[in-house]
């Protein structure tokens, strides 16, 4: 019961993660709730990853993720990564 929890608690604070940040990210954004939520866990991820990477590390060593800012920091990459790899397959290419 606890795992089913935990997955609980990921998905509704992946959920408002993902919120926060397409409300802070300008312009239209068209992905529902589950994607809204994806979005909140991949960026509470990748903000533990910045953090980690900045030497923020817990003291026994575990993996955790983010706190809320960095968290939505991360959601924030995620959008603009994700709109950029959008617009970059639309064909839009003027090369020579």
């Amino acid at each position: 019961m606890a795992t089913l929890g935990s997955i609980i608690v990921w998905a509704i604070f992946g959920l408002v993660v993902g919120l926060i940040a397409r409300m802070l990210y300008p312009g239209r954004q068209s992905m529902g709730l589950m994607m809204t939520m994806l979005l909140g866990i991949a960026g509470s991820l990748v903000g533990g990853f910045i953090s980690w990477g900045l030497g923020f590390r817990p003291e026994d060593g575990a993996f955790r993720g983010a706190g809320w800012i960095m968290s939505i920091v991360g959601a924030l990459i995620v959008v603009w990564l994700s709109l950029y790899a959008s617009s970059r397959g639309t064909g839009s290419y003027r090369g020579a």
